[in-house]
C-alpha cells in the first residue's frame, strides 16, 4: 500500500494506492496517514473516489510529526568520510516538526546565516502505533517507510555543538513522495539509496549498509521513550555528502536536488536562498 497527501481546491487531502487503484479519501476523512492505512485495511477505501496520479499536486505525505528522531553516522562509508569514529551504539538526535516540507516543495535556505548548506539522503520510518517506553518498539511497530532529506547547515550545526538547530530550519525536512507499507517495501535493507545535485549522482549506496539495522535502532531508541504514531525516524545516511568532499561541495542558489531510495520513489527540491527572488535560477 502506498500513501501520500495532495492539494486539492486549496486542502489537503489522502490519497491510497492498495494494488492497482489509486483513491482519494473523502473531505472528512482525517488529514493523517496512519488512520489512512487503518481506513484502507477496514475496507472503507473500496468506496472512495478514484483518483488520477497525473493530477496529484504531492505535499509531504503527513503533515506534522509529534516527534523527529534522525540517527547521525550510521554508514561505514560515511563515518569515515566525517574523521568521526564509528560509535558503538547509535547516536541519535532530534529535528524539529517545522522543518518538514514536500517532495517537490523549494529548500530555503536562510543564507544570513549559512554558508554551507548540505544534503542528506535517509530511509525514513512512520511509527504506526504507540510503543517503546518500557517495551522496546519492534518492526511490526512501523507502520510505513519514505525518503527524507536530512538538508544540513554544517557551519551552524558544528557551531553550534550541537546538531538539532543547524538540521532544523524550515523546509529542512524534505519528505516523500509517497509513504509505503511494509508489505509492499518488503524488507528494508537491500534498497538503493542515492542523492544527486543537478543530474550528479553524490551518494549511491544500500541500505543493507547500515551500521545498526532497523530493529537494533527501534529497540535503542525505544528502550525508556515512549513513541506516538506518526512519530518519525531518519535512519542515517550513506556516504557522499558534500561537506565531507576535497573540496566541499555545498548547496547552491538554484541547483534541484534529487534523493531517492527504489521501492519508494524520489524526492525533487530546487535550492532557493532566502536573500534572492523564489523565482531567481542561476
Amino acid at each position: 500500500m502506498r500513501i501520500a497527501r495532495t492539494l486539492l481546491a486549496g486542502e489537503p487531502r489522502i490519497v491510497v494506492q492498495d494494488g492497482d487503484a489509486l483513491r482519494l479519501a473523502p473531505a472528512e476523512h482525517p488529514d493523517d496517514a496512519v488512520a489512512a492505512i487503518g481506513s484502507v485495511r477496514a475496507g472503507a477505501a473500496r468506496d472512495w473516489d478514484v483518483a488520477d496520479e497525473a493530477t496529484l499536486e504531492l505535499l509531504a505525505p503527513v503533515a506534522t510529526a509529534g516527534k523527529i528522531i534522525a540517527v547521525g553516522l550510521n554508514y561505514a562509508d560515511h563515518t569515515s568520510e566525517t574523521g568521526f569514529t564509528q560509535p558503538l551504539r547509535p547516536l541519535t538526535f532530534a529535528k524539529y516538526s517545522t522543518s518538514i516540507s514536500g517532495p517537490t516543495d523549494d529548500i530555503v535556505v536562510p543564507d544570513h546565516l549559512t554558508e554551507q548548506v548540505d544534503y542528506e539522503v535517509e530511509l525514513t520510518l512512520l511509527v504506526g502505533r504507540r510503543c517503546g517506553g518500557s517495551t522496546p518498539a519492534t518492526v511490526d511497530d512501523v507502520a510505513a517507510y519514505t525518503v527524507a532529506n536530512d538538508v544540513s547547515a554544517r557551519d551552524v550545526q558544528f557551531g553550534d555543538t550541537q546538531w538539532t538547530r543547524g538540521k532544523s530550519f524550515d523546509t529542512f525536512t524534505p519528505l516523500g513522495p509517497w509513504l509505503v507499507t511494509p508489505d509492499e517495501f518488503g524488507a528494508p535493507a537491500g534498497h538503493r539509496i542515492s542523492t544527486s545535485v543537478d543530474g550528479t549522482i553524490l551518494q549511491d549506496d544500500s541500505t543493507s549498509s547500515l551500521i545498526f539495522d532497523i530493529p537494533e535502532l527501534l529497540a535503542f531508541i525505544s528502550d525508556g521513550v515512549t513513541l506516538e504514531p506518526g512519530d518519525l525516524i531518519l535512519t542515517g545516511t550513506p556516504a557522499g555528502a558534500g561537506a565531507f568532499r576535497t573540496p566541499p561541495r555545498y548547496l547552491q542558489h538554484g541547483e534541484t536536488v534529487v534523493c531517492a531510495i527504489d521501492g519508494i520513489g524520489e524526492l525533487r527540491n530546487r535550492v532557493v536562498f532566502a536573500s534572492r527572488s523564489a523565482s531567481a535560477t542561476t
